[in-house]
């Protein structure tokens, strides 16, 4: 199985590329429809959640920039 790559767009959504599932709480499968590559909302304002529709522009500011975490704790 190929690696899953999200990637958290600056001012926007988290783009999610490769072979995966999403499911809600309660393990309820959303359909995907064979799609490989979407986008998920991170700003609250889509239409259409948990997906994104665009609704972010000029409404919602993150520089996404990557960082180190600190160590796990053990």
């Amino acid at each position: 199985m190929s690696k899953t790559k999200l990637t958290i767009n600056s001012n926007g959504s988290v783009k999610i590329e490769g072979d995966f599932e999403i499911v809600d709480r309660n393990g309820g499968v959303y359909g995907l429809q064979g799609r490989t590559v979407l986008s998920i909302c991170r700003c609250g304002l889509s239409k259409n959640k948990p997906f994104c529709d665009g609704s972010h522009n000029g409404h919602f500011e993150h520089d996404a920039i990557a960082f180190d975490l600190p160590p796990k704790k053990v």
